[in-house]
């Protein structure tokens, strides 16, 4: 078992015992999402499984926040927002701007790239390295100006 899967099994039970019922109820949901992935795909899911399962939590709850708040949904925007805090209190602190900018300008310097059709070729060395790190979607929009530039 993976330690951060132990301390989220852990902090359940902290929560159990402590009557904390929201927060239960999220890492509940945690643990309901990486035991899918166990059941998928009959292994015990290492770490970067388990992260990559967090920034998908995530990614569905900033995404619920932006359809709620829309929809003027302010009480289902603090729910959400609380469950958000949880998942991010897992997750290991982001790049920073700059760190993200070096690491694309050392892939684009590393396969040579030259034009947006380059790409793909930046990401697949970028991705592996800021999984979990950095918000993809992000990432993505910055190596395509600097190729465009």
């Amino acid at each position: 078992m993976s330690a951060l899967r132990e301390q989220i099994s852990n902090d359940m039970k902290a929560c159990m015992k402590s009557g904390e019922k929201a927060r239960l109820t999220t890492i509940r949901g945690i643990l309901a999402a990486i035991k899918q992935i166990e059941i998928d795909t009959r292994q015990t899911p290492d770490e970067a499984q388990v992260l990559a399962v967090l920034n998908k939590l995530v990614k569905q709850r900033k995404d619920s926040i932006a359809q709620f708040s829309v929809a003027g949904r302010q009480d289902l925007v603090d729910v959400e927002q609380f469950e958000l805090s949880v998942l991010q209190a897992y997750l290991p602190e982001g790049l920073s701007e700059t760190q993200i900018e070096t690491m694309i300008q050392e892939a684009i310097a590393q396969v040579g790239a030259t034009s947006p059709a380059d790409m793909g070729k930046v990401m697949a060395i970028v991705k592996p390295k800021m999984a979990g790190l950095a918000d993809m979607g992000v990432v993505s929009a910055r190596i395509k100006a600097l190729l465009a530039a």
